[in-house]
């Protein structure tokens, strides 16, 4: 990290909103960088490589969507996502191609500062020395000290928000947890700032990658009108 509570790239094609989100910012001892279309974006995540990114959906050039997906192909990168669109499967679409968050505009800026600080408190954790166990099922591993995911002895590549849900679920096996308590223990947040289908999304792309047949979990099952648990 750059500055003292780290690096933030925020992108948006209205001068006024990247001034005002940056103000803020810097007011919580962030860095700040900004762009205003997407290419001049991609070169800045090359090479001032930031902390977090603050992603307006609709850019020029190249789309926010597009940014998100091409970046998550190489870089676990925390991204909020910031979109006019009130329509929830563009909301779901950001959070499927790995969003860590969004914010629907009009937003409050001193929230968004809120929440770059919570998402970075969240990964700076994820540096600190913890239990340090690896959770070993039949076939599948959880390595927190590396931060690594092995199914059948092959790698599985998790986001780090991904990898947090499933080491939580994996820590209690057999307990239930409502999405709100998800949010709550995961994301550092409540169903206030969240939408509990964030929960849901990540569940979904949790599976995708662990399980031998998504549509039929073995791993995570789903506790129809109250949550999810691992099964160990």
């Amino acid at each position: 990290m750059e500055g003292p509570a780290g690096t933030v790239l925020v992108v948006d094609d209205e001068h006024i909103v990247r001034e005002v989100v940056c103000r803020y910012l810097e007011r919580e001892g962030y860095t700040t960088v900004q762009a205003s279309a997407g290419r001049a974006a991609l070169e800045l995540i090359e090479s001032e490589r930031p902390d977090l990114i603050v992603l307006d959906v609709m850019l020029p050039e190249v789309d926010g969507f597009t940014i998100l997906a091409g970046l998550r192909k190489r870089a676990d990168i925390p991204v909020i996502l910031l979109t006019a669109r009130t329509d929830e499967t563009d909301r779901v679409l950001g959070l499927e191609l790995g969003a860590d968050d969004y914010v629907i505009k009009p937003f409050s800026p001193r929230e968004l500062a809120a929440r770059v600080r919570t998402i970075l408190r969240r990964v700076g954790k994820a540096d600190e020395p913890a239990n340090e166990r690896t959770l070993s099922f039949d076939g599948l591993e959880v390595d927190e000290k590396s931060r690594e995911v092995r199914v059948d002895g092959e790698l599985v590549e998790l986001t780090a928000r991904e990898f947090d849900l499933l080491a939580f679920l994996a820590a209690s096996p057999k307990q239930v947890f409502s999405r709100g308590q998800l949010l709550e223990h995961v994301w550092a947040s409540s169903t206030d700032w969240q939408d509990a289908s964030t929960v849901t999304v990540h569940i979904r792309r949790i599976r995708r990658k662990i399980e031998r047949n998504p549509n039929e979990p073995r791993w995570i099952a789903t506790v129809w009108g109250v949550g999810y648990r691992f099964e160990p």
